[in-house]
């Protein structure tokens, strides 16, 4: 609604002060132009809304303008008691203080409102932890955290093949990707992203860090995720599923992701093109199956298997049996 905008619009400039046109629409998701009738709105609205152009320029208020907005739809209240993640929370040191920011938030609402919110931290839970992921020490985490916070440079050593290396970086923000933190930094200006339980005998030094300008946190990790992504290794194969196996893809291995598959054929088989790093991993997880699936493409994999197999037919075949023990049948 155009309300809710204009009212966007006024609190994103009394925290920022100044934002373009473009800034706006972006975090809107509205047009430039949307935006320039917004700000027309405002004005005549009585608002002191001010335009400067050229660099450093764009839409702000006047620097004595000041407004008290509190009011707080059941939706938003909501999104508030959302439960955040309390595993990155306490990491960060930040769960008590969480838990005690929302009864404050609680005990102001009006009453009408806290139904809502108590509805929903009863009836919705984000938990950011996968199924197989196990919980990674971190134990430089604080001072890394420090760096950020204290916008200070941070020494480290980090592995680099088989040996440790040291690192100088400019911190410019922690990243949390399932339980794992990630630490994004500047190195002579160019942003890399370092695993923080990968971090070793981290210390903060007595300089400033320098942070490029218009730099972006979630836009760069949004971008380093797709270029990561787009890099990994591709082996692609082509199988054929049997019925009673079609469904359990995901239960064998969680780094085969199908690309293309056809519908089941007269006898019920499944045929899929997956995705895996390399050949040996699609090796295993074909072996996994047994029976329960055939190798169409590409040759190699077929003799793969078959070599394998064998090769494990033959280890097993040379065993000996072990003895029992004296007295036990």
């Amino acid at each position: 609604m155009r309300a809710d905008r204009l009212l966007s619009i006024l609190l994103l400039l009394q925290v920022h002060r100044r934002m373009t046109a473009r800034e706006l629409a972006k975090r809107l998701e509205v047009s430039e132009r949307t935006i320039q009738r917004d700000m027309l709105a405002l004005g005549m609205a009585g608002v002191p809304v001010t335009a400067e152009r050229g660099n450093g320029g764009g839409w702000g208020l006047l620097a004595a303008y000041q407004t008290n907005l509190t009011g707080l739809s059941e939706t938003e209240i909501q999104a508030l008691f959302l439960a955040k993640p309390p595993r990155l929370l306490a990491d960060l040191g930040l769960r008590n203080a969480s838990e005690a920011a929302l009864i404050k938030l609680f005990a102001a609402l009006p009453a009408v409102s806290r139904h809502g919110a108590e509805d929903m931290r009863q009836r919705i839970h984000v938990d950011t932890a996968g199924w197989r992921q196990t919980a990674e020490a971190v134990p430089c985490l604080s001072i890394v955290q420090e760096a950020v916070w204290q916008g200070r440079r941070l020494r480290f050593m980090y592995p680099r093949g088989e040996t440790l290396a040291e690192r100088i970086v400019d911190p410019l923000g922690l990243v949390a990707k399932g339980n794992a933190w990630y630490l994004v930094a500047a190195v002579e200006g160019e942003p890399r992203s370092y695993r923080v339980s990968r971090i070793q005998d981290a210390a903060l030094l007595d300089e400033p860090s320098v942070r490029p300008e218009d730099f972006d946190l979630a836009a760069y990790w949004e971008q380093s995720s797709h270029t990561f992504q787009a890099n990994l290794p591709r082996y692609l194969a082509t199988l054929r599923f049997a019925p009673e196996e079609a469904d359990h893809v995901g239960s064998v291995s969680i780094y085969a992701q199908i690309e293309q598959e056809e519908p089941p054929n007269a006898e019920g088989w499944v045929t899929r093109t997956l995705r895996f790093d390399t050949e040996r991993a699609a090796c295993a997880f074909v072996l996994g199956f047994g029976n329960g699936v055939r190798v169409l493409d590409p040759p190699a994999l077929r003799e793969r298997v078959l070599r394998t197999a064998k090769q494990v037919l033959a280890a097993y075949s040379r065993e000996e049996p072990e003895e029992p023990e004296a007295g036990v049948r």
